[in-house]
């Protein structure tokens, strides 16, 4: 076989001038048997010369609990804006990132005040009220078109429980991952055989029970009306779509994880560690676009419950959030929310410094920090917080919109798939593209 090649290559390297472009579908061919070539410099002058662009990344940030308004929004829009106090906190990033006002999902009136958290990546209205049914969310969409690019189409991620903001394409919650150690397991240590084995065992039952089903409805198929016919037809597309993901997921069981020179983060099990637990988290987070894990991450900073442990707080964060005006409730939730900026400051700095393909991987990888509620203390889902960093957009702006008549944010989801690379004119209660 060797022999073989070589004789080949030789032949291909005698017919062909030195500075010649050879043909990507060029091919070693005897006795009908033909062996694809690989992707050489020679085969395009400009694969020689320049590296291939590096991907688009997106983080969706989430703080359910919202920020305090008068301490984040500048009174004066455009470049030349005056900093609050929680956007000093930001500063040495200011050309990297865009703060927005004026952005929500409209007709957000829930069941609960706090189920926008359920709609934030979504925009389904309505939430949790009669017959509500929850749609596809930003993330899912992405990971959708990017498929199985990466070992995982994405990851979500939750600081104190399984709950998230991610949804599927039926409606249904992904649960996030919320302790570092599983994360870090699952994208960069290798499992052992056995482990192995029983996941190559689930995958097969997957398979198996599918095909199952699928013999079964399809004899289902031929009894039923034309409007239950589509129905199935839906059913079988998910089908399909299941059966991708299992082979996917079984292709990348032979392929090893990316080492990282990095220890294993222990979990903090205690939930009045707010911050070091976020810290936790986003500090995997470019360890996970570096070595190209996933393109797509969404984050829940969400309620944990308890007082938190930061010095100066007495009272729990969620309760804080309805200050009702009460200076000395303010003070403590500015405390913690100041906290929760510098944890993010941090974050951008960390895309700053890392690089992939010799491009800063903040550049490649848009970064959407924001709330839910743009009054925590009014439940109010109007005038969001939204600060967007990287992704190659041109910064350094505080761009006010109509506080009365907001602007979907979905315009500005419309835009951060395009510049994920996914061709999309419309999403969620999008009225078109917001340009940044």
């Amino acid at each position: 076989m060797r022999l073989f090649a070589a004789e080949c290559f030789n032949a291909v390297k005698k017919e062909t001038p030195m500075h010649r472009p050879i043909s990507r579908r060029s091919a070693l061919r005897a006795s009908g048997v033909a062996l694809s070539l690989p992707l050489l410099e020679s085969m395009n002058p400009a694969i020689g010369h320049e590296h291939m662009a590096p991907p688009k990344r997106m983080v969706l940030i989430c703080n359910a609990l919202g920020l305090f308004p008068a301490s984040l929004f500048p009174k004066r829009s455009g470049t030349d804006y005056a900093n609050t106090e929680y956007l000093e906190l930001l500063n040495e990033h200011r050309s990297d990132f865009t703060l927005f006002s004026g952005l929500s999902h409209p007709d957000q009136n829930g069941k609960d005040p706090h189920d926008t958290e359920m709609t934030f990546l979504t925009a389904a209205i309505n939430p949790g009220m009669g017959g509500f049914k929850n749609t596809i969310s930003v993330d899912q969409v992405a990971a959708m078109h990017l498929g199985h690019t990466t070992r995982f189409p994405s990851i979500t991620l939750g600081t104190n429980t399984r709950e998230s903001q991610s949804f599927d394409s039926n409606g249904v919650m992904l649960p996030a991952d919320y302790r570092p150690s599983r994360v870090f397991a699952k994208l960069f240590l290798a499992g052992s055989p056995e482990e192995q084995r029983r996941q190559r065992q689930r995958l097969a039952e997957g398979r198996s029970i599918l095909d199952a089903v699928g013999d079964q409805t399809k004899t289902l198929n031929r009894r039923v009306s034309g409007g239950d016919r589509k129905q199935l037809d839906e059913y079988f597309a998910a089908i399909r779509t299941a059966e991708k993901e299992l082979a996917a997921s079984d292709a990348w069981l032979d392929r090893p994880k990316p080492e990282v020179n990095v220890e294993v983060p222990k979990d903090i099990a205690e939930p009045t560690e707010l911050l070091a637990r976020i810290r936790q988290l986003m500090n995997l987070i470019p360890l996970i676009l570096q070595t190209d894990s996933t393109r797509v991450v969404s984050l829940m900073i969400q309620d944990h419950h308890v007082v938190p442990n930061i010095a100066g707080v007495q009272a729990g964060h969620h309760p804080l959030s309805h200050h009702g005006q009460d200076p000395a409730k303010i003070a403590q939730l500015k405390i913690i929310e100041s906290g929760i900026l510098s944890t993010f400051s941090d974050f951008l700095t960390q895309l700053g410094l890392r690089s992939a393909q010799g491009v800063r991987l903040l550049d490649q990888t848009a970064v959407l920090f924001g709330s839910n509620l743009g009054n925590a203390n009014a439940h109010d889902p109007t005038n969001l917080p939204i600060i967007l960093a990287g992704g190659g957009y041109k910064h350094g702006r505080y761009v006010a919109y109509d506080k009365t008549n907001n602007v979907p944010l979905c315009n500005l989801f419309v835009n951060l798939l395009n510049n994920t690379g996914i061709p999309t004119e419309s999403f969620g209660t999008s009225t078109g593209i917001l340009e940044v």
